[in-house]
């Protein structure tokens, strides 16, 4: 099971096994090189702890818990978890900034306790093993366990295909589960509890709200005690930088900080002019002066590392920027090991071009139900363009979604297949495995139990989530990991969270003006041009591919014959989807992209 995670820790290996228990850690080397070996104990060898990720607060722990009497044996962040368990029990990961998979055995009680950090940037599978319990950064650790199978959970399938991942708790693996962001484990006595243990602040009272222009200040203050914070490495870092809003605020941060030729800059560009972003990166880097790194990728370069990705992420994943984001990782990792990154500050701040859809949306569904459908019939006979985030992608996207309640429609607008699709691509016998209650509706409920003041402020919470916990942050993690690389995100500063999510919806998005608050922070702190370039992406030119490069192989993945033989999906729908794509008739890249990641998944895994 430790071999299988190697990639995540190529430094060191460590085990602790005693009575019921055994521990096992790979070691990614960032702080306390010499003497920050894993698993660490406390003083009597009575509570072990193990570690994957960073605890960016431990120079401010650790003074603390010496003053009450334990005693340290190295200088590793991972050590102060122990001790604040010995002070607080399980309200120990209170204390914790940073992002954090940890396991801890408590040998005195008997008793297990694991927690994932709070917007959920570290993974964490677990699953039951009779009266036992198994927990691992990845699924391929467990299924290196003779006493976990290898089986698809039909009802996981249903959640891939509309969000394009299999968000939490749930696993594409019947038996396995993923521990939630912001929740704890705890096993004793063949009992297990979980309870979240952290929520983000709800909106304030209005006459507490500082004006725009203060909480402007007071969030560019915020943020960049909070890169601050995450530059503690004691090995090579840089950051990641795209040229947009997000890496580029990253990087002024990091410029007020340390001198900006010590800033290490990394970027890929790709020969598709339409989805090439390394000249707004490079102009970023020269306004800055940073040490700017950059590479120029070929399509073809990039379906070389399909399969190794497909590999190494152990569940199917529909987001296609996780190969883009795979090469940029083993870009930088030839200079650095930490990199900092832009992750998070969409979803906080409404940033996507989905939140700038809500008005049209709103107006759509009060039309009436015939001039609905006339649009909808006009806009699906659009020419076809396979440029990036193309005008008839974009509306086709739109009416498909539209009409669903407001929270709905996001979802279908991001996602690949909705209930109804479903039903017509999956087959009787894998529907009938499935318990009926649907995935929109499990996503209606999802929503229900998500909380927010107003319609944006329910969006925004719903995105970090779902979209940014099991997408976005699974897409960093595993790109990342995949090539040792640790990726920080200084925008899931616990703090600054809490200090964005009490503040009104009309401080984010303000008609169609995204992010509102961060371009008034970096009003004069970042070139113009970045405060008004669009929203792009990290996208790939997909749609092309599955009609050249991918033709061949998507064919022969979803053939028929195939097909038939798995029982999973009908051939026909399937045929459909391929023939339209094919014939230039639609883009079916996002549906047919999402199939062929299950297949490449499930050819490899099953």
């Amino acid at each position: 099971m430790n071999d299988r995670l190697r990639r995540r820790g190529p430094d060191d290996e460590g085990f602790f096994v005693q009575g019921p228990v055994a521990l096992g850690m790979r070691r990614l080397a960032i702080i306390d090189l010499d003497t920050g070996q894993q698993p660490i104990s406390n003083e009597d060898d009575s509570i072990w702890v193990i570690l994957n990720g960073e605890i960016y607060n431990f120079p401010d722990l650790r003074p603390m818990l010496e003053a009450r009497g334990h005693v340290f044996r190295t200088r590793s962040d991972t050590e102060v978890i122990v001790h604040l368990y010995e002070d607080h029990g399980d309200a120990f990961v209170d204390h914790l900034n940073g992002m954090f998979a940890i396991a801890i055995w408590d040998g005195r009680n008997r008793r297990l306790v694991l927690a994932r950090d709070r917007m959920g940037q570290k993974p964490l599978y677990w699953t039951r093993l009779g009266q036992g319990i198994a927990f691992a950064s990845e699924p391929k650790s467990l299924l290196a366990h003779p006493g976990v199978a290898r089986e698809l959970d039909p009802e996981s399938l249903g959640r891939y295909l509309l969000y394009e991942y299999v968000p939490a708790p749930w696993s594409i693996f019947r038996g396995i589960q993923k521990l939630e962001a912001a929740h704890r484990l705890v096993f004793q006595n063949g009992d297990v509890r979980i309870d979240r243990y952290w929520e983000p602040a709800t909106v304030c009272n209005p006459a507490q709200v500082p004006n725009l222009n203060d909480a402007a200040e007071q969030l560019w203050q915020r943020f960049c005690q909070s890169v601050r914070m995450q530059l503690i490495s004691d090995v090579p870092l840089g950051v990641f930088l795209s040229g947009g809003i997000d890496s580029s605020s990253v990087v002024a941060a990091m410029a007020s900080i340390m001198p900006p030729d010590r800033i290490e800059t990394f970027t890929i560009g790709f020969d598709d002019p339409s989805f090439d972003e390394s000249a707004h990166a490079r102009a970023v880097a020269q306004h800055f002066g940073t040490n700017h790194h950059e590479e120029i990728f070929s399509v073809k370069r990039l379906i070389e590392v399909l399969p190794d990705v497909a590999d190494y992420l152990d569940e199917p994943f529909g987001d296609a920027s996780v190969l883009p984001m795979y090469l940029l990782s083993r870009f930088a990792r030839e200079r650095v090991t930490v990199a900092l990154g832009g992750d998070g500050c969409d979803e906080l701040l409404a940033g996507y071009p989905t939140f700038q859809a809500i008005r049209a949306a709103a107006i759509y569904r009060a039309l009436p139900r015939t001039i609905q459908n006339l649009i909808r019939w006009s806009v699906n006979r659009l020419p076809v363009s396979h440029d990036n985030f193309s005008l008839d992608f974009k509306l086709k996207q739109f009416v498909k979604g539209a009409a669903a309640p407001a929270e709905l429609a996001h979802q279908l607008w991001i996602g690949s297949f909705s209930g109804s699709e479903q039903r017509q691509l999956l087959t009787a016998d894998l529907r009938a495995q499935c318990n009926g209650r649907g995935v929109e509706q499990e996503h209606q409920e999802l929503i229900g139990v998500t909380g927010g003041s107003d319609l944006v402020d329910r969006l925004t919470r719903i995105y970090c989530r779902t979209y940014l916990a099991e997408d976005i942050l699974t897409k960093a993690d595993r790109a990342s990991m995949a090539v040792s690389l640790e990726l920080r995100a200084p925008f899931l500063d616990p703090g600054l969270i809490s200090f964005i999510t009490s503040l009104p919806s009309h401080y984010k998005l303000r008609g169609s003006e995204t992010k509102l608050l961060l371009r008034r922070a970096l009003a004069g702190r970042v070139p113009e041009a970045v405060l008004k370039k669009p929203k792009k992406g990290f996208g790939i030119p997909v749609a092309r591919w599955l009609n050249t490069h991918l033709r061949e192989l998507i064919g022969d993945l979803l053939s028929p014959t195939r097909l038939r033989t798995q029982g999973i999906f009908e051939p026909e729908p399937v045929g459909r989807l391929l023939e339209e794509h094919w014939s230039g008739k639609r883009d079916n890249r996002k549906g047919l992209w999402t199939l062929l990641m299950f297949q490449l998944w499930r050819e490899r895994c099953l």
